[in-house]
Parts: C-alpha cells; structure tokens; sequence
C-alpha cells in the first residue's frame, strides 16, 4: 500500500487559536483549512475530534516553535504535549517539523486566518522534506 494517497492534517497550535492545514501524499500540496479557536481545552480537542472523523488523517504534523538559534522554549514544550495529545487520544502517527520561519513568510498578513495558513507552511515543510517517501 505505499503508493496510495495518505491525508495528513497539520496543527500550528497557539494558546488562543490552532491553525490547521489539509494535504495528501499524492500532490504534496497543503491547503489552510481552519482555524480552532475554542475557550477551553476540551473545546479545542471537540472540534479536532470532528475534523479528525471527517478527513481521517493517517497523520498528523504539529509545527515546533524553536528560537532562532534553535533552543526550546515554553511553547516548544506545549507543542510536544499537544502532539503527545494528538497521538495518544486519535492513535495517529504525529510528526514534529520546525516551524521557526514560518510566521516570517506571512507575518505581513493579519487576522485569524494566519494561522491556518502558518499550519499549510508547516506541512508544506513536511511535503517538501519527505518528497522521495
């Protein structure tokens, strides 16, 4: 089964809002899809819940803020702990990709749709990185 199609949904989580971009493995082309803006938690994880049941993703990329000089910080550890989430409440494969340039490509732009576009730049990285698998 290695040649067939494979949807992959990526998560640029933030603490009010988390982007989320849709691809496959067949065009290696990611598209904003949603941003999740939720109060709480299990507000949050309800509408991921929803969005994992209607694409059916085989994985899941969640971007990995670093500074510049590629130390961690406190989001990097939120964002391993929501991939932790991810994979442990969905049972689906969660890939960590750096995201440290990702809002300079469109930090030009405002408003809440920044976010799901910051989520395609994450998984286009991913298509981009694993292009021969």
């Amino acid at each position: 089964m290695r040649g067939m199609p494979e949807t992959v949904l990526a998560f640029d989580f933030g603490l009010k809002r988390i982007g989320v971009a849709v691809g496959n493995t067949l065009l290696k082309q990611a598209q904003p899809l949603t941003v999740i803006s939720a109060a709480t938690n299990d507000g949050k994880f309800a509408a991921i819940a929803e969005l994992m049941k209607e694409w059916q993703p085989s994985r899941c990329i969640v971007g990995l803020p670093r500074h510049p000089d590629g130390t961690e910080h406190e989001m990097t550890v939120r964002c391993r702990r929501f991939a932790n989430q991810l994979n442990g409440r969905y049972g689906v494969p969660t890939v960590l990709v750096d995201e440290r340039y990702s809002s300079v490509v469109i930090s030009q732009q405002r408003g809440e749709m920044i976010d799901a576009e910051a989520a395609a730049i994450i998984l286009q990285q991913y298509f981009n990185d694993h292009a021969e698998s």
